[in-house]
Formats: C-alpha cells, structure tokens, sequence
C-alpha cells in the first residue's frame, strides 16, 4: 500500500528534540579575520603580534601557520595588550579594570576548540590583578584603568588612571609598589599658581618611557600638562605646560624631544632641556588639515629615518565639515603626504623599525594597521609606499559572502597554476618586501593533499583559498564584473566636473587603501553558484541577473570578446511581466582579460531571475542552470545551442512570496495522482458497515471529487519558511542511470 503524508505544518517540538541530540558542531579551527578586534601589540624580538578581541580572546601570530589563542574566562573586551620582549609573556588590560599575564609555554598537550593535541606551544594565562580603590572613595571610577606602560627592564608596570593617580607593579607577580605610587596632588603642588586655576589635571592619557634614559617617563594628563618624572628619584625634571586637551605621546629617539598630538587635530613639538623646570610654548604647533575645526589626532609616531626628515604617522585630524566621518591615517616625510582613506574604523596601529640602542635611526620599513574590519600593512621602504598582500587575517568578507564552494585534493598542475597566476597578481602592487611578521616556525607538517575553498562575493568576485592548513592563504582573486557594462564604468560627461573632482581629491592626498569594501557598485553582480571541474579547469560561475558564465584557465592575457547567448524560460508564458531588475548588458566588444580563468561564454536567462542551481559536464561540453522559473540545458561547445528548456507550470507562484501563498503546482499534481487512487479503492469497495475508518476513506473520496469538479480554484494555506521555495530548482546534477539516455536528472526542493 502506498502511503502519501502530508507535511506537518508549523514547528514540531518532537523533530526540533531529534534535530539537537543528532547533530552538534564543535569548533576546530577559526579562519579569516578575528571579530571585533579592540587592541594590538608587538614584539619587536619575537616578532610576534598580538590582537585582542572584545569577546576577551587573545590571538598571536607569527610567521604563516604560526597561531595561538587564549580566552579570558569573562567575556570582557580587551582594551590593551603589552609584550615583556623577548620572554614569551605579555599583559593584557580588560575592561573590567583587571590586569593578566600570559605566557607561552610547551606543554604536555593543548586545546584548540575543544579537541586536546599532543605536544606544541599554548597561551596560558599565569596571574591577574585588579587596581584596588582609593580608600575615602565610594566609586572606582578614579582607579579606573586609562593606560599602560611597560619600562623597557620588563621589571615594572606603570599604570595611569582616570583620577589622574600612576600606580607601578612589580613584575612578574604583579605586586604593588605602594612607596612609588604618584597622585595627582603630588604634581599639582610642583605647578606655577596661574597654571593651577583650581582644576583637575584629568585622566592620564599618555605614559613614555625616555629612550635614553631609562626611569625616566614622561606623563600626559588630559588637560594639556606633560610631567617628565624620575622614578628613582621621585621628582619631577621638567613640566610641560600644555593648554590643549592631550590624546597622545611619542619620543623622538635620541630623547631631545617629544610630540605631543591634540582634540583640535594638531600636534606639537617640545624640546627637552635640563635646567629648565617650566616650558610654557612648544617649539612648533601645526594644524595639518586645518584652519577649519578639525576631529583629534588619536595617536601620533616620529620614526627618524637616514634618507632625510623624519616620517610622521598620525590618524585621525581630518576637518570635521567635510570628512569628519572618514578613517583616516596620515603619512608625511618631507614633501610625500598620503592620507590612507580606510573602509572601517583604525584601531591601532605600530611600525616596524630599528630597536637597538647601537643604531642612529628608526628607519622604519612598514607600517602595520588594525582596522575594524581588516588588517593593513604598508611598506614603507619602497617609494610611494604600497600595499604589502598578507598570507593570513585576510577578511573573508571583504565583500559579503554569497556563496562557496570546496575542492579536495585539488591536482598539482592546476594548484600550480593557481599560485603562479596568485603572484602575478601580487607582483602589480610594486612591492618586493617579504611579510615582516615572521617570528616562529611553523612545524606543522606539510598536508598530504590540497585543498581549495572558493567564495562568491556580493561585488561578482570569486575569491581562491588556500584551506590545506590552519591559515587561510588567499591564491587568486577573480572578477566577473568587467564582463559587463555597470554604472560604475560609465564616462563623465562634462570635463569640468572632472577637473573640479581632481582639484578637491588633491588635499587631503586620499589613497583608498583596504580590500574591506561592505558595498557593491551593482548588486545585480553577485555570485549565485559556483562550479569548478579540477580535471578540465574549467569553471561556471551563475549570478543574481541569470547570468551564467563558463571561463577556461589560460596562463597568458588574452584580448577577445565573449560569446553570448540568452534563453527564454517563459518562451511558452503569455501575458507575464518581469517586476525585478534588468538583466546586465553584457560587453560586445573584446576586452582585455588577464591570466586566469577567462570568461568564454556567457549564458543569461530571461526572465533575469537569480540561478539557483548549477551543474557541469566538461566531457559533453554542457551546462545545466535553473532558476525560480524553471531550468535549461546548454552547449558551450556549440555556443548557441539550447538542448533542453523547462518552464515550471503557468500558475506556479514565484519564490519572493510570503509564508502565506498558494499551493504549488508541482505538489498539486502529487496529491490528486494519490487521492484518485485512494478514490478508486473507495469506490472499488462494498461498505456495509459504517465505522470510522470509512468515514475517513469518504471523507477523502469527497475532497478528491472537489479537486476534480473545481481544477481552476485553488485553497490558501499557511506554509512554513522552509516550504515557501517549494517551486524553485534548487539542484541539478548530471549522473549515470540505468535508463535509456538517462543521462540528465533534476530535482525540485519538494517535500
């Protein structure tokens, strides 16, 4: 006997249990870009970096493949991260006022997500401690934690606070030295009457340990006042009476002087001299992008270099009228100024330079910048100071993610030909320097086969990963855009626009830097399906407009054009009218491709629905695409050669519509071919006795005559989510039967 259930409608609590006990998902390794970075460290000996995350996880990394993670056992964000150079330790500040130390050790095993490994290195936490409050006072808000400093003898931690009070910890058992502490009233008795005026010096912002002179720091307050203080003789050598609200501090290396930046967007420059226990004015004030009101300069660097003047790095004091809402970060040097325009918010950021005392200059070759959604190195050695590619932390979402698709044990000769078009690639960025994060070695052994990850993007780009090991390398990135006309490519029309633009663009120097970009120039652009044959290299890529693209691997830059065909899946259909977007113009012209997958043919259906499903036959030549509207079967080989189009039924209801909507056609059919039969057994039968079980055959006989009396109307009835994509192709697979030419089988998403 055959049995036809209908679907349950709504949620069933009893399959939702069955669901949780059979399937669970345990974490084993993180890919990509950490979320929500808050801080950032390095250390110059170990060449090892450190970010920290708001969820209170800790990551560094080192050489490719070099990676270790630690958690806080409160998820608290981390607002500063320290390293004692050299020693494999370092500090983190979390945002519950409390201080921990962590270390790399060797260990008989460690966890990564919840699986133990044998051997290796992990980040174990070893001590914490928590700034207590002053007595008298009810709130803590005065110990609040502002800044750190570690002395370069990694024997003592300064600590700055929001009542203005610098705490100092003895290192590595994070003991407080109570003799050393320094309060606020203790500075303020050291000030000239006129500069007192009765008011708080404010949080201390900035803590700087002399490059010269070990012990001798200098103290920023919010106010303006810098203190340039004598730990071991607890006085006070020089005061540096600011009138601007401070944000930040750096040394110049030799020690003879110090910038200080401002929330006005300036910074200054002050000499530091002995026998002068008051500077009222600095040696110089510069407003870069003003006169107009400009945002603060949050952080500032002077790295002295031996090719000429110094290079200044600051973010932020762009004038606030016009792009106050950009992220920005600046670098000068003589007469080169390039403003880094960013995508997301700056973090931090450091350089990489000389740290021994021995050496005359910073001389700095790059600069590493974390940003909230991405991480940015410039070199800094080559002139015009390009973009260095990064062998990891490369966001996967640099644009959102559409699709994706997976490839094991990908061929030698195609992954070759992946890595060498990846570096050509790379080779356009004019930059030669090698990643300079590279502490660590990576002992991991290599994997036995190759594997390839590859992601659709929201911009028409299909992007190459490397997910053999736990880095995700990025190998090559792939765009379809130039395929065909969008808005973005189209001329200006009037030339005087265009030289009002140049003019505007000439200051500040923007430089779009990045490859975080959360926006698409056309949405009609994105990737549906991906479909990558290994053995033929031969890939299909299927869009948002119906666009269906076969491209061949080629080594070499090719100028062609490429062959377009369209197929009408509503050839049949009278009277529809299409209320979604144009289909993409494609480009009839040749264009210039260069090496890579090179589109071949494109393939766009009508109406330009999205693809929902794709298949490959690289040994017929031929290509399967289905949509909302029904499939087709094409001939890339033959070009122009339909071989196969199915329109889904005239009355089928589209996927775009709600959870209330009508029955399909397709499931339709189903249930009137089984209620005939059940009708025929009723009728076949003799019932002399009236029970239940006939009542309900009748009652089933009833409704089937009612479906055959009325086939034009149709019931509404409330449907899942899940059941609203009922009609939509949603796989295609070409696979070997036993049927005679049963070399094609499709399948709808039909309960």
């Amino acid at each position: 006997m055959m049995k036809f259930r209908f679907r349950r409608q709504g949620t069933d609590p009893q399959r939702e249990k069955i669901k949780q006990e059979l399937f669970a998902f345990n974490k084993t390794v993180e890919h990509g870009f950490p979320h929500q970075p808050s801080a950032l460290a390095l250390d110059p000996k170990l060449q090892l970096m450190a970010i920290g995350t708001k969820s209170g996880a800790i990551k560094i990394y080192g050489a490719p493949g070099v990676e270790f993670t630690g958690l806080h056992k409160d998820t608290t964000a981390v607002t500063q991260i320290h390293f004692l150079p050299g020693q494999g330790r370092l500090l983190s500040l979390l945002d519950d006022n409390t201080i921990h130390l962590w270390e790399l050790v060797v260990g008989p095993h460690r966890e990564v997500g919840g699986a133990k490994k044998e051997g290796g290195v992990c980040l174990k936490q070893v001590d914490n401690y928590s700034l207590p409050g002053r007595p008298g006072i009810e709130s803590c808000s005065a110990t609040r934690v502002t800044v750190l400093l570690l002395l370069k003898s990694c024997d003592l931690l300064c600590i700055g606070t929001e009542g203005g009070g610098v705490y100092f910890l003895e290192l590595p058992h994070l003991m407080l030295k109570e003799n050393q502490t320094l309060l606020q009233d203790q500075v303020t008795q050291s000030l000239p009457d006129d500069y007192r005026c009765g008011k708080s010096l404010g949080p201390v912002e900035s803590l700087q340990e002399h490059p010269q002179q070990p012990g001798k720091i200098l103290i920023g307050y919010s106010r303006g006042l810098v203190v340039l203080w004598d730990l071991s003789a607890r006085h006070a050598d020089q005061l540096f009476l600011g009138k601007q609200q401070l944000e930040s501090l750096v040394w110049e290396r030799s020690g003879s002087l110090f910038v200080s930046s401002h929330n006005d967007g300036g910074y200054s420059v002050w000499p530091v001299t002995s026998g002068n226990t008051y500077t009222h004015q600095p040696v110089s004030s510069t407003i870069p992008y003003g006169p107009f009101p400009c945002k603060a300069i949050n952080k500032i660097l002077w790295r002295t270099s031996q090719t000429g003047s110094p290079v200044l790095l600051y973010s932020g004091g762009m004038p606030r009228a016009s792009y106050g809402d950009r992220h920005c970060l600046t670098i000068q040097q003589d007469k080169e100024h390039v403003t880094l325009d960013f995508t997301s918010r700056v973090i931090d950021f450091f350089t990489i330079h000389n740290i021994e005392l021995d050496k005359e200059f910073d001389d700095p070759a790059a600069l590493v910048v974390l940003l909230e959604e991405e991480l940015v190195v410039i070199d800094l050695q080559t002139p015009g100071w390009p973009t260095l590619p990064t062998p990891y932390l490369a966001p996967l979402h640099s644009s959102a993610i559409t699709c994706s698709c997976h490839i094991s044990s990908v061929p030698p000769k195609l992954w070759e030909r992946l890595i060498n078009t990846g570096k050509a690639q790379r080779s356009r960025l004019h930059t030669h320097m090698s990643w300079p994060i590279c502490g660590g070695k990576n002992l991991a052994p290599p994997p036995k086969q190759q594997e390839l990850l590859l992601t659709g993007h929201e911009d028409g780009t299909v992007r190459f990963w490397d997910a053999s090991g736990v880095a995700l390398t990025p190998l090559y990135k792939l765009g379809t855009a130039n395929v065909f006309h969008t808005d973005c490519d189209e001329p200006h029309d009037s030339s005087n626009d265009h030289d009002m633009q140049q003019e505007e663009e000439e200051w500040p120097p923007f430089r779009k830097v990045g490859c975080f970009d959360p926006y698409s120039d056309d949405p009609r652009l994105g990737i549906q399906k991906i479909s990558l044959c290994k053995y033929s290299n031969k890939l299909v890529v299927a869009g948002t407009a119906g666009q269906v693209i076969v491209l061949a691997f080629n080594d070499e830059p090719s100028d062609h054009s490429v062959d377009v065909s369209v197929v009408d899946l509503l050839q049949d259909r009278e009277g529809f009218t299409w209320k979604g977007h144009d289909r993409l113009e494609p480009r009839l012209k040749p264009a210039p491709f260069p090496p890579g997958f090179q589109p071949q043919v494109l393939v766009q259906c009508l109406p330009p629905a999205s693809v929902t499903a794709v298949a490959l036959h690289t040994e017929w030549n031929l290509i399967a695409f289905g949509t909302s509207h029904g499939f087709g079967l094409f001939d890339y080989h033959r070009r122009n050669t339909v071989l196969a189009r199915c329109t889904l039924h005239p009355n089928d209801s589209l996927a775009m519509e709600g959870p209330l909507s009508r029955v399909k056609s397709l499931k339709k059919s189903l249930r009137q071919s089984f209620r005939r039969i059940r009708k025929s057994r009723v009728s076949g039968k003799k019932r002399t006795i009236t029970t239940p079980t006939s009542k309900v055959h009748e009652a089933n006989a009833a409704l089937a005559e009612q479906e055959e009396v009325a086939p034009v109307q149709r019931r509404i009835e409330p449907r899942s989510a899940d059941d609203s994509l009922s009609g939509v192709v949603r796989c295609l697979c070409f696979a070997d039967t036993f049927l005679r030419d049963g070399w094609f089988v499709y399948q709808f998403c039909s309960p």
